[in-house]
């Protein structure tokens, strides 16, 4: 068993990923909109274009990391070698230079690139490191459970924490605000990424006789009809979920018509991720994980149907609204990325070769490209729904903004729920590949584990 130091230490390297990736979630289109003067159809434009050249570097990264060796591992090198650079892109990201319109659309649109890029380098590794830290499918649960509760308090962070920073260093500046903001949290996400390299340690091994090129990995991982599945399952899944999260700031601001409510409705939110993650150790205890995957979109999907019929005068329910839809998603997240570890064993096993860094990092690769849809998704609906900053919205607009906050990303939650109906890798079935996988290979057979369903 993981020590819950090494566990902690793991959690600490996704606190130093959100930071980034939640601040890109709720806070880079309000950012380019409203503090940088770019229209929202091209924000959405531009996020989606960058996801065609992640199409590239994903998958490139993660054979990279499986062919990386090195004395402190495939994986953990790329936290000491790459967290500089990530919180460097991270700041630029976050910078606005006076420039006309066209230069501001360009410089968005490199540093935002170079982000991604750097984004791509450190996560996929690190998400990788979590599938070879211990085989125990139960522990994998647990090392996932303690990655997103640490995860989220980088969320958290970032959700209390932005805007009064913004207010504390901008002094009415705000785009001076953004910039030393994300200076200070960079700073604490590279300390992080350092803290979790010296933590953590490397265990499972691909087979000693293994020689990888990109063609056989690549037709090895398509054999792999587990990992289409999840791929399938989390592009949906993050293409609702940071459409509303992208949303959230303006469904406050402007449809409750609560500007000054907006840090209390994300940090709420927030908290319900942090709990929601706690919670999924626990329930993989008595409920196979596919069982309770599926059960838990659909509880979300029924949540945001329900804020639907919210009017704008019932803050405490919709408060309350957002809170249990961050709870119910949230738990489901653990189960996810602890099945990705289950489908590098499925792959082993049926394949015979070990890809752990292209499984993981392919599978990120439709995380990032729901994570683009999702948010090209909010700038073009925002714009066809007539918004412009800073004014009185129509009617028409505000409504948009409630469709767009709550249906739309219950039909995301429908579709994931959907698809994992469709994956066969319980966790029964998990065991008995590990114990194929260790009499191929002469280790010691690991006894079964009962599984309530």
């Amino acid at each position: 068993m993981l020590t819950k130091r090494e566990k902690v230490a793991y959690g600490l390297g996704d606190t130093a990923s959100n930071i980034v990736f939640q601040t890109v979630m709720l806070f880079l289109t309000f950012f380019y909109t409203d503090i940088f003067g770019i229209s929202p159809a091209v924000v959405g434009s531009m996020f989606l274009l960058v996801r065609i050249i992640d199409a590239v570097t994903d998958p490139l990264m993660g054979a990279l990391a499986d062919k990386t060796q090195s004395r402190h591992g495939k994986y953990r090198p790329y936290l000491l070698w790459l967290a500089l650079p990530f919180a460097l892109c991270s700041v630029l990201a976050f910078t606005t230079p006076d420039l006309s319109g066209n230069g501001k659309v360009i410089y968005a649109f490199v540093t935002y690139t170079l982000l991604m890029l750097a984004y791509t380098a450190i996560n996929i590794p690190y998400s990788a490191l979590g599938g070879v830290l211990t085989a125990d499918p139960t522990e994998r649960v647990s090392v996932q459970s303690y990655r997103f509760v640490f995860g989220m308090l980088g969320g958290l962070l970032v959700t209390a924490c932005t805007l009064p920073l913004v207010n504390f260093f901008g002094n009415g500046d705000n785009a001076k605000g953004y910039q030393l903001t994300i200076a200070v949290m960079s700073l604490l996400g590279l300390v992080l990424f350092l803290i979790c390299f010296a933590g953590t340690r490397e265990r499972v091994q691909a087979p000693a006789n293994q020689h990888l090129t990109l063609r056989g990995s690549l037709t090895s991982l398509w054999q792999n009809d587990q990992w289409r599945i999840l791929c399938v399952a989390a592009f949906f899944l993050l293409t609702g979920m940071v459409l509303r999260s992208t949303l959230a700031i303006y469904y406050v601001k402007y449809f409750l018509g609560r500007a000054d409510l907006i840090t209390y409705f994300v940090t709420l939110g927030m908290i319900g991720n942090i709990v929601g993650c706690a919670v999924a150790q626990w329930l993989s205890r008595f409920v196979d994980k596919v069982k309770a995957y599926v059960w838990l979109q659909l509880i979300s999907a029924l949540i945001c149907i329900i804020s639907f019929f919210v009017g704008a005068e019932q803050l405490a329910l919709a408060f309350i609204l957002y809170f249990l839809w961050g709870f119910f998603l949230q738990m489901a997240t653990p189960l996810l990325w602890a099945k990705m570890a289950d489908t590098v064993d499925y792959g082993h096993y049926k394949t015979g070769i070990r890809i752990t860094g292209l499984v993981y990092s392919s599978i990120v690769f439709f995380i990032k490209l729901g994570l683009a849809l999702g948010g090209a998704l909010a700038g073009w609906l925002l714009a066809g729904y007539g918004y412009q900053a800073d004014i009185v919205q129509s009617t028409a607009t505000q409504q948009g903004i409630l469709l767009s906050f709550t249906l739309l990303p219950a039909i995301g939650s429908i579709l994931v729920a959907a698809v994992m109906s469709r994956y066969k890798l319980t966790s029964a079935r998990v065991l008995d590949i590990h114990r194929a996988l260790a009499l191929q290979s002469g280790e010691p057979v690991p006894g079964h584990v009962k599984v309530n369903s």
